[in-house]
């Protein structure tokens, strides 16, 4: 079955910097959109950063010019390099595989935690 895998979170430092990792399996990794997703508490869930089949990219505005979204399709796997972090960027961090609206698939969750 389809399994995502989130890896990486932690805790860290305002100015610090984390590497997620989301490795995937049982899936056609190269033809899915892949995208990673946070919700803090009592928010709803929003779109950090996205990468497409042909890795054209997309990020959050509160997240543009500090995060850095990639994929290796040999690997099976997309990661979230995140410096520069701040308090409110604090969340579950999720990834999500899209082939359409009717097939796709998230993972588990990585929790990350900003200190000021």
């Amino acid at each position: 079955q389809v399994q995502l895998v989130e890896s990486g979170g932690g805790l860290v430092q305002a100015g610090g910097s984390l590497r997620l990792s989301c490795a995937a399996s049982g899936l056609a990794f190269s033809n899915y959109a892949m995208g990673w997703f946070r919700q803090a508490p009592g928010n709803q869930r929003e779109l950090v950063a996205g990468i497409s089949t042909g890795s054209s990219t997309t990020y959050a505005s509160s997240v543009k010019g500090r995060f850095t979204i990639s994929r290796d399709n040999a690997k099976n796997t997309m990661y979230l390099q995140m410096n520069s972090l701040k308090p409110e960027d604090t969340a579950v961090y999720y990834c999500k595989a899209t082939y359409s609206t009717r097939d796709y698939y998230w993972g588990q969750g990585t929790q990350v935690t900003v200190s000021s």
